[in-house]
């Protein structure tokens, strides 16, 4: 039975998208994208169950990209032809967000049909969409005002799926906002459209759920790198600004970095360290990622972490990361660090 409290052996959410599920997209049939969707999710479950895994996800397979709950289920974004800097499509909002309905939560309900490990679900954080979506020339044409407004309407519309989610079944929700690490960084990235201020107000608008049953918890992914150096102040400040139960933190290169992100994390928040490389192809040794483990209990109770890849296997759907091989023995990797570290609790 998982470990409800913990959910030890974690992974992001996204994974390499089958072949089939692939083609039938490109060919753009609804029904057959749909009934191919329903079977590869099956078997994505069945595969995670095989692993051992604590959570199950449906691979972001019904999506393009981790961005995409949203972008497929609120109106007042325009995808344009242009790329942002990471190589994702860009989107614009043209308008204030509007939900049309569930974003996730139809997907993780069927999820609940299929095992009974822990359904975990990902959506990007409002704060990194308004940062990333914000046209400051839209604003005299009905766009967002500020790319303030637009993370606040978008921190309600993440919050009220979370509650959503919740209901369905979904015992961990996990929001990525790839820009926060850069933040706290001893040398920090330029705010962008949101400041790092905003963007910790934002976030933290999301992830507060008044009443929850015993076991939900909802994390927050900072980023998939740690900086060179990072600054402790700008650190707890990011801790203490989103009242997240778990931050899911890079620790696969052994840096003193990735060292000090654990290092300023309060003592009742949980830690999902990202212990093995999803972007390259070679497996750790094992006694190195055992050694980083050794060194962040050291400054961090091992009952309060858990282990996972460094980021998703495939953030975009037809650009994976690693051949659907190399993925399995990454989690089959982090499944035995977790055997290594807490034994067969799980």
């Amino acid at each position: 039975m998982a470990d409800t409290f913990n959910y030890r052996i974690d992974h992001h959410g996204s994974l390499v998208r089958p072949g089939t599920l692939l083609t039938a997209r490109a060919e753009g049939d609804p029904e057959i994208m749909l009934k191919a969707e329903r079977e590869a999710v099956e078997e994505a479950v069945a595969f995670q169950r095989k692993l051992r895994t604590t959570v199950v996800t449906d691979g972001d397979f019904p999506r393009e990209d981790f961005r995409s709950a949203v972008f497929d289920a609120v109106s007042g974004f325009r995808r344009t032809d242009t790329e942002t800097p990471d190589g994702l499509p860009r989107w614009v909002a043209e308008t204030l967000p509007k939900a049309n309905g569930p974003l996730l939560a139809d997907w993780a309900g069927r999820l609940t049909g299929l095992t009974v490990i822990a359904p975990k679900a990902s959506l990007p954080s409002p704060a990194y969409l308004a940062a990333t979506t914000f046209a400051p020339e839209l604003a005299a044409s009905g766009g967002p005002s500020s790319a303030r407004e637009l993370g606040e309407a978008l921190a309600e519309i993440i919050q009220a799926e979370i509650a959503l989610l919740v209901s369905r079944g979904v015992r961990l929700v996990q929001l990525n906002n790839p820009l926060l690490i850069g933040h706290v960084a001893s040398e920090p990235a330029a705010p962008g459209a949101l400041s790092f201020e905003d963007a910790l107000a934002v976030d933290a608008l999301a992830v507060r759920l008044e009443e929850r049953p015993e076991g939900v918890r909802i994390g927050v992914c900072p980023g998939w790198e740690a900086p060179a150096a990072v600054d402790r102040a700008r650190t707890e400040r990011l801790y203490g600004g989103i009242p997240a139960d778990r931050w899911i933190l890079p620790h696969d290169k052994g840096t003193d970095a990735e060292l000090d992100l654990v290092k300023a994390l309060p003592e009742d928040r949980d830690a999902c360290l990202g212990v093995v490389d999803a972007t390259v192809s070679a497996l750790e040794d094992i006694d190195t990622v055992m050694a980083r483990i050794d060194a962040a209990a050291e400054v961090k109770d091992l009952e309060d972490m858990a282990v996972s890849p460094s980021r998703g296997f495939a953030d975009t759907a037809t650009r994976p990361l690693l051949s659907a091989e190399n993925q399995r023995r990454k989690l089959v990797l982090v499944e035995t660090v977790a055997r290594y570290c807490w034994g067969n609790e799980f």
